[in-house]
């Protein structure tokens, strides 16, 4: 696997003998490789990270070091780039050594070469086939060119959404860095073909909802036809996908079709754990990409990956993924990036996600392919099971036994969003985390918070806890519980009500919205045979429940009313 950092710093070290500021900038050539090719890269230098983090806010960064960095220009930014009249070195394509296609589907299951998209789609749909109550086969979406960007499910009920914790794998965001596009079809067959042969994939496969997405940018990986030829790091439309994720601090950006599909599918799933593989580089990179200071779980992020980088180290030739930290690094401190899907997860959707680079070839050669796949397949499984680990809980209404959709945070540990959400259909939750004693804060809308004190957690053991919130409003029984009736429903502020029997005298009146907050409380006086007039004109337009308890007898009666604004 070839340095690829070095080479560039024996290029710009040859040229600084004559300075570096009389390189002469061929522009026409650059933006004739930009046209025909799809992109070009060039290396420039640059004045400290200031320079770099701005560089980074415009350009695809795609290596960095102290002095110069490596950009990726395509179609939408190479005019940009020209016009700022930079001096630059516009670096050659490198020749593929030994990128092969493979002839067949049975050839490209051997996982020695790479398949033709046609290929792909068959290899994919014979897993559904050969294992249909272990794999299902589906779709994020289409990409802008319409190939289909798929995803298999592994679990050993797959047909059927389980409690169990969801982690995903997902490659070649960039469509010119193939490696764990392999790896990841060989690492289902790998499941599929050893589940209950072996305790750790049989546990992995039993306990966990398993998504593994190989190929996340189509467009760019297939840009020629049917097979990988001069693949590129772009979409269809030249925009790099790991830079178009929302970001608190970053440029307004145009949301592609793959990225949108992409936040739907991930939101959806809310995954506990999750990996996003890359090639360029020999490293696993955590959060944060965009800030310079630690994630609250900074000591949980580096051990995961201390665990993959040393696991590797193990079982490949020296030399292997030895960049930076020993094949470690938080992201801001090799460079910052903003839009990345690494950080979205984290932050926006209280995931856990790393990215690791699984090679410094972009396009790892087809006779290497079996030794990326032997120096990283047991780091793969190990980074999956941290899922079944920390804390997992559910989280129940103490009246009704109903999940509620609680977050949950540590007490005077979690910021920047890394509290986590219990799941709204079955209220579970999973927080990962380092060994130790925590206090949990659980908030919900319509509920008391609940603290939980001293959970304990213990490093390769998962903590399980139950937890009942108390809602702020006891809910009436059930049995007593009657209809009244509204007219006109809906209206316009103003809403007339015949309570049934059992409800005389004084009636106290609660008004919730839909999320259970307690928007209006009144008590009102019935009048034998004559409606009750509510005034509602004060609350917006929308649904509301109303609550009537009889102070008398504890009976009550609950109904919907609409109110519209016209």
């Amino acid at each position: 696997m070839s340095r690829k950092s070095l080479i560039i710093t024996v290029l710009l070290s040859l040229l600084a003998g004559r300075g570096y500021s009389q390189i002469i900038s061929d522009n026409g050539k650059l933006l004739k490789t930009v046209a025909e090719r799809g992109q070009a890269e060039v290396v420039i230098k640059v004045r400290g990270f200031d320079d770099i983090r701005r560089l980074s806010r415009d350009y695809s960064i795609r290596s960095a070091g102290e002095n110069e960095v490596s950009l990726l220009l395509s179609p939408l930014t190479a005019g940009l780039f020209v016009s700022e009249g930079r001096s630059y070195l516009l670096r050659e394509e490198p020749v593929i050594k030994g990128e092969r296609t493979a002839v067949s589907m049975a050839e490209a299951m051997e996982w020695d070469t790479y398949p033709t998209f046609t290929q792909y789609d068959s290899i994919l749909r014979s897993f559904a086939s050969l294992y249909p109550s272990l794999c299902r086969l589906d779709t994020i979406g289409m990409s802008v060119n319409g190939k289909a960007v798929f995803v298999l499910k592994i679990s050993d009920n797959c047909q059927t959404d389980e409690p169990e914790p969801e982690v995903f794998y997902s490659s070649s965001i960039h469509g010119d860095e193939t490696g764990g596009f392999i790896l990841m079809l060989r690492l289902a067959d790998y499941l599929l073909r050893n589940y209950g042969a072996g305790n750790r994939v049989t546990s992995l496969v039993d306990n966990l909802e398993i998504w593994i997405n190989p190929l996340a940018n189509p467009d760019g990986t297939y840009r020629n036809g049917d097979a990988i030829s001069s693949p590129v790091r772009f979409n269809a439309a030249g925009y790099d996908l790991n830079r178009n994720f929302p970001d608190p601090e970053g440029p307004q950006v145009t949301r592609q079709k793959e990225t949108v599909d992409m936040m739907r599918f991930m939101s959806e799933r809310r995954f506990v754990l999750s990996a996003n593989f890359h090639s360029g580089e020999e490293v696993v990179n955590y959060p944060w990409d965009r800030w310079p200071y630690e994630h609250a779980d900074e000591d949980w992020f580096y051990t995961i990956s201390r665990e993959w980088a040393d696991t590797v180290h193990l079982h490949s030739q020296a030399g292997y993924m030895d960049y930076l930290d020993n094949g470690v690094t938080r992201g801001y401190n090799w460079y910052p990036i903003n839009g990345g899907r690494q950080d979205y997860v984290t932050y926006n959707l209280h995931g856990r996600e790393v990215t690791v680079e699984l090679d410094e070839d972009y396009i790892t050669p087809a006779s290497e392919l079996d030794d990326l796949w032997e120096s990283n397949y047991r780091s793969m499984l190990g980074y999956l099971e941290n899922a079944l680990y920390g804390i997992r809980g559910i989280v129940t209404d103490k009246y009704t036994g109903k999940p509620v959709p609680a977050s949950v945070s540590v007490d005077g540990h979690d910021k920047d969003n890394s509290h986590v959400l219990c799941d709204t259909a079955t209220g579970v939750f999973t927080r990962l985390i380092s060994e130790g004693l925590y206090n949990l804060k659980l908030s919900a809308s319509g509920y008391r918070d609940t603290v939980i004190s001293s959970v304990n957690v213990v490093e390769g053991v998962q903590t399980g806890i139950d937890i009942q919130m108390t809602p702020l409003v006891k809910p009436p029984d059930p049995e007593k519980i009657l209809t009244p009736f509204f007219y006109p429903n809906p209206c316009r502020g103003e809403v007339n009500v015949f309570l049934p029997e059992g409800l005389d005298g004084t009636v106290d009146v609660r008004v919730f919205d839909l999320s259970g907050r307690l928007v209006l409380r009144s008590v009102a006086e019935m009048v034998e045979n004559e409606p009750l007039k509510l005034v509602l004109s004060g609350l917006g337009e929308g649904e509301y429940i109303i609550l009537f308890t009889g102070l008398s007898t504890g009976r009550s009666a609950t109904g919907k009313v609409v109110i519209v604004m016209l």
